[in-house]
């Protein structure tokens, strides 16, 4: 379970609000880092930063956050996360969709986004944010170096995420659904098409971790932007390790 982080005072009278699901559980691929990352970023540029843990059996309100992230877990752990959210979390996830709060989800995640996670005989139930289904895939796992270009709203041209895959998961967006990006290097969501993730508004799911977002510090800074408000202005930072960072993480994927 991540370290408390507290609220603290914000200069520009912003406050990042954090809803971290099942960081008990659903943990396993740095997602820590990722929540980290987001906590650092906020506190350069003095903007207030506050993480709520819901674990099983907790309820959310749907208003309190601005943005609810949901990271990878062992079957097992998903399975029991998957339950609780179609049975306990749906309808507050719904409304805070529908209200443009950012939702991010990583690997495991991602997959409970959608309809449902087949595996083998067994039939996870999704919360349906968006028009997807998993199944699990007879071959071998989709494991290695991603890079995918992905065009954002309020940034200018194609950008590149990279980061690291290790999903047994083969995820089928439905025809009215748009992927995160266009897969440069790597497997992506099926392993036998172009494409990665999924994007609906500001829910957002990808494969990518490693940790995701300290190797893409720029797509971190896009999620807090979206979660505070279209009024947000964050000022740029002294970014050359971040830099660093993600043109490392470019080379190991051959880009």
């Amino acid at each position: 379970m991540p370290d408390p982080v507290y609220p603290h005072a914000s200069r520009f009278g912003h406050r990042l609000r954090v809803c971290a699901l099942y960081p008990d559980l659903m943990n396993i691929y740095a997602d820590r880092g990722n929540l980290l990352l987001l906590e650092r970023r906020c506190a350069w540029r003095s903007i207030g930063f506050e993480v709520t843990p819901a674990g099983l059996g907790d309820t959310i309100d749907p208003e309190a956050h601005d943005l609810f992230y949901l990271g990878g877990g062992q079957d097992r752990d998903q399975v029991l996360c998957a339950r609780d959210l179609a049975e306990v979390k749906r309808e507050a996830l719904h409304a805070a969709a529908a209200r443009d709060a950012v939702i991010l989800a990583v690997c495991g995640g991602f997959q409970l986004l959608g309809h449902t996670y087949r595996l083998g005989a067994e039939e996870v139930p999704g919360i349906g944010l968006v028009d997807l289904h998993t199944v699990r895939g007879e071959g071998e796992r989709l494991i290695g170096n991603i890079a995918i270009e992905v065009r954002l709203p309020g940034l200018e041209g194609p950008r590149v995420l990279a980061g690291f895959e290790n999903h047994g998961g083969r995820t089928h967006l439905g025809p009215g659904e748009r992927a995160l990006g266009r897969v440069l290097r790597g497997h992506g969501n099926t392993g036998a098409g172009d494409v990665e993730g999924v994007r609906r508004g500001n829910v957002v799911g990808t494969y990518l971790h490693g940790p995701l977002l300290p190797k893409n510090a720029w797509f971190a800074d896009w999620l807090i932007a979206r979660a505070i408000g279209p009024h947000a202005d964050l000022p740029a930072l002294p970014d050359d390790l971040e830099h660093a960072a993600h043109a490392a993480a470019r080379r190991a994927a051959g880009i």
